[in-house]
């Protein structure tokens, strides 16, 4: 699944001010909780804490892709948000973080939430495409940007 796919104006969000981990996360579970039935902000921010624990989802680069399996989700939801400032996110590179991706995906779809985060993963890896997200100082340009690239 593509992230254009998935990814709506509510949760695109740019030059967020935070300042902490747990603070862009906390952030990406408010936008999502919009999106998602029958799952409150807690368990959204419990599921990508779960996932942390297991070791960074900061890829390098600026980028990280916090994600996390739902059990009674129906659909996936994605967040995209930019920071005013980096921020340390334990990334592999020991870079501090300005680009998230999040995805929440229903427990049961492994393949697709596979699929999903491999066509994240590529598509922010265009040097291109991510100096142009960097740019973008509104939320409507930023999702059009995903639109296009996707």
């Amino acid at each position: 699944m593509q992230l254009s796919e998935i990814l709506t104006t509510s949760c695109t969000s740019c030059d967020v001010a935070v300042t902490s981990k747990k603070r862009i996360l906390e952030k990406i579970c408010q936008l999502a909780a919009n999106q998602v039935v029958d799952i409150d902000q807690d368990e959204l921010l419990e599921s990508l804490l779960d996932r942390e624990k297991m070791g960074s989802t900061g890829i390098g680069n600026g980028i990280a892709i916090p994600h996390g399996r739902l059990p009674n989700a129906h659909k996936a939801v994605a967040v995209l948000i930019t920071t005013q400032q980096a921020i340390d996110f334990d990334a592999i590179d020991d870079r501090d973080v300005d680009v998230f991706i999040a995805l929440f995906v229903p427990e049961n779809s492994c393949q697709e939430h596979l699929d999903t985060l491999k066509n994240i993963a590529k598509l922010f890896s265009d040097k291109k495409v991510l100096k142009q997200v960097r740019r973008c100082s509104d939320n409507q340009a930023l999702f059009n940007l995903v639109q296009q690239a996707s």
